[in-house]
């Protein structure tokens, strides 16, 4: 009787699936086109073109604390797009976003910039406590990451192997996102 009824239920979905696969798909479209426009609308102050260079004060993993450009780190991964995360010690979607970051970062160059989150004392700290591994640069005023364009975190650009920005976007991120906008920007480069 279990089978029965399984039986028919599945070709009862396999039925109203045929009759609505069209207005599905309107519905995904619409949905897609919503997702396109908010993302364009949060990223609109993202510069065009070549990436800005700042100032950098690279956290080791010993928790030391050295200072660098980012044209200068991008030059140790020479001919590869890079991938900026921005985010900060305290902001929740950020810590939902820590596991893609890490994966990311065992296989693509990634750099973190812990927006506004202390010093980088108080950041190396945090990625210890939280067992992070993760290339991370300290931007405490938060001047770099505006001058990427984004007033919130988290924010995640690729710079392809030219120096141009590629693909930004704020809020959450899937992995698979990320992965997508590396690869992107590694077809496109300009």
């Amino acid at each position: 009787m279990a089978m029965t009824v399984l039986s028919s239920l599945l070709i009862r979905a396999r039925q109203y699936g045929r009759e609505n696969w069209k207005r599905h798909l309107r519905t995904l479209t619409f949905m897609l086109a919503i997702l396109v426009a908010v993302q364009t609308w949060q990223t609109r102050s993202v510069p065009g073109g070549l990436a800005p260079d700042f100032e950098l004060v690279l956290l080791q993993p010993d928790g030391s604390a050295t200072k660098s450009t980012l044209q200068a780190w991008r030059s140790l991964h020479p001919g590869q797009p890079v991938a900026l995360h921005f985010w900060a010690d305290w902001c929740p979607i950020c810590r939902t976003e820590e596991n893609s970051i890490t994966r990311l970062a065992t296989d693509e160059v990634v750099l973190t910039v812990a927006m506004q989150s202390g010093p980088p004392a108080k950041v190396h700290k945090v990625l210890q406590t939280r067992n992070l591994s993760w290339p991370a640069a300290v931007d405490e005023s938060g001047n770099a990451t505006h001058a990427f364009g984004f007033k919130a975190v988290p924010a995640f650009v690729v710079v392809d192997s030219n120096g141009y920005l590629r693909t930004p976007t704020m809020g959450y991120t899937t992995e698979m996102g990320m992965r997508f906008r590396l690869w992107w920007a590694d077809l496109i480069k300009a």
